[in-house]
């Protein structure tokens, strides 16, 4: 682990340039997409698309080693205002550092068709925000502590306090390792935290095409295998699956399966096409943000004929339900012809596609940016499915929001859209006793509160379950909250593990009253004296009590 985490830190360390170069020019659109539903003539339209299609429409990436290239060509720009040359100049050191702690990487397509790069101000460019990680998502200390390490110019130290930062940004919370991964040795990729619900990380899928700045996973990506989800064998899997058979719902997730070739992605999915095999798994979900970091994956990609015939094949011949969980967080993600044809494309095989993401600040912490998505997705028939409240991990306290917040950018966003947008749940905190919806903020009993319901829980008699909390203008995560004065208990104990009893119990039963502590300070009699000992007298709550 150490070996691995010190080739990356060395790598950043020596600020190596590299020969790699960004080709320049725009990428090529399809000409359409044919009818949904018509899966032969997709396929067909696909193959033909995908040999016509120019040589250089391949995903690219693009890493911290070839961004300064790229980032010099708009430096010297001659469209490029001499205020913006210096702003770009001075991201680069920045982005830099940064990519040591939280990893880096885009795609050219997201370079070239999403980011702003003429804005005024780049940080208030939405997706220059999600992709580039910067100092600024650091808290002070940590800011300090890195920036005085690289300032030693010892790899050693460097790679100390990466490891101290990292494992202080909490890279596994609620529970993925503790609680939700099975104690077998071969199930290195599964988790299994909801009863009906198998979590699957393909090992090939372990990356995206593009990375977040506020990843929860960010820990997939950091050649740290000690931290690292990721299953290799998919018979391992099958078996457990075929061991559990309260599971309905296997989630592929990561990173991004779609990342993998179409041969690697039928390793684990391929048997799903036969009715016969697990029919106890009904529903397949393959998280992921191909459509915001390379559609072209579904369209013009060597593979992708063979990619959405296997999704169609598990859908008709399967009998299984096939959702493709889009992470989509901003209206600028939906604008492009290259999104679009991509939609088409897997909407041809009978896939319904899921939209869901985290409300982050200097992102999408708007209603209006809400709202413009999702009547959008409505309109390509995507669903919307969730809005997420940042997770307790990486740089939650630079883009998260407070419950409040995320409540009322929920209320007002939901309030401007037609009911065909409303499947909407949220906003939900994916946390360790399970998914906590922040349904509405009201006065009971004279205090104000928060009305929290739980959409999922590692206890299903909790599910729809509705509850208070005293209502905390500060709170940005559960176990922030406290229950209301003379209240009940919260369902949750002190490790947010799920309070023994039934929901009636836990709820009937009071929680202590708060005690608040009392400082003591001595009255002047009971003050040390010349020659002699204190007075036992004390003022205790403004009242004079001899022990």
């Amino acid at each position: 682990m150490r070996s691995s985490v010190r080739g990356h830190v060395l790598a950043l360390a020596l600020l190596l340039p590299t020969a790699l170069a960004l080709v320049p020019g725009r990428f090529w659109v399809r000409r359409g997409a044919p009818a949904r539903g018509n899966v032969g003539a997709l396929r067909s339209a696909v193959e033909e698309d995908a040999v016509v299609a120019p040589s250089f429409d391949k995903y690219r990436s693009v890493t911290i080693k070839n961004f300064e290239e790229f980032l010099t060509r708009l430096i010297d720009d001659e469209s490029s205002s001499d205020t913006q040359k210096k702003d770009l100049a001075a991201r680069l050191d920045d982005i830099r550092l940064a990519s040591i702690i939280f990893p880096f990487k885009s795609s050219s397509y997201s370079m070239e068709e999403l980011v702003d790069w003429k804005a005024e101000d780049l940080d208030s460019d939405p997706i220059y925000r999600l992709l580039f990680p910067t100092l600024d998502m650091l808290e002070e200390d940590h800011r300090q502590q890195l920036v005085a390490a690289r300032d030693t110019q010892d790899p050693f130290e460097l790679e100390k306090a990466v490891h101290e930062i990292r494992t202080a940004l909490n890279p596994h919370p609620a529970g993925q390792i503790s609680l939700n991964k099975p104690d077998e040795d071969d199930l290195t990729g599964i988790q299994h935290k909801y009863a009906e619900t198998c979590l699957l990380f393909p090992a090939a899928g372990q990356t995206c095409h593009a990375y977040c700045t506020y990843c929860f996973r960010w820990a997939q990506f950091i050649q740290d295998d000690d931290l690292k989800f990721a299953q290799k064998d998919a018979g391992s899997f099958h078996r457990y699956l075929e061991r559990h058979e309260e599971i309905s719902d296997v989630l592929v997730t990561g990173g991004d399966p779609m990342i993998m070739r179409a041969n690697v992605l039928a390793v684990y999915l391929g048997a799903f096409k036969d009715p016969n095999f697990l029919p106890h798994i009904r529903n397949i979900r393959i998280g992921t943000r191909t459509l915001t970091f390379w559609p072209q994956r579904f369209t013009t990609d060597s593979d992708a004929a063979a990619v959405l015939q296997l999704l169609h094949d598990i859908i008709e011949k399967g009998g299984r339900s096939l959702d493709i969980m889009a992470h989509l967080g901003h209206d600028v993600e939906l604008s492009t012809s290259k999104f679009e044809a991509a939609v088409k494309a897997l909407q041809g095989t009978g896939a319904v596609i899921r939209s869901q993401s985290p409300i982050m600040r200097g992102i999408n912490a708007d209603p209006d940016v809400w709202a413009r998505k999702w009547r959008r997705e409505v309109q390509l028939g995507i669903v919307p499915y969730y809005m997420f409240i940042a997770r307790d991990t990486g740089a939650q306290k630079y883009f998260g929001v407070t419950l409040a917040e995320a409540h009322s950018i929920y209320s007002n966003a939901i309030r401007q859209v037609s009911g065909l947008a409303r499947t909407a749940r949220g906003p939900s905190m994916s946390c360790t006793p399970g998914k906590v919806e922040v349904t509405g903020i009201e006065v009971v009993q004279g205090q104000k509160v928060f009305v929290l319901r739980f959409l999922q829980c590692r206890d299903a008699a909790w599910i729809g379950r509705v509850f208070f909390a005293k209502f905390d203008a500060k709170a940005i995560w559960f176990d922030e909250l406290e229950p209301m004065d003379g209240g009940s208990l919260l369902p949750w104990d002190e490790e947010g593990m799920i309070r023994a009893g039934t929901p009636e119990e836990v709820l009937s039963t009071l929680a202590p009253p708060k005690i608040t502590p009392i400082i003591q300070i001595p009255s002047p009699d009971a003050l040390p004296v010349a020659g002699g000992l204190p007075s036992e007298k004390y003022t205790y709550n403004n009242k004079t009590d001899i022990p």
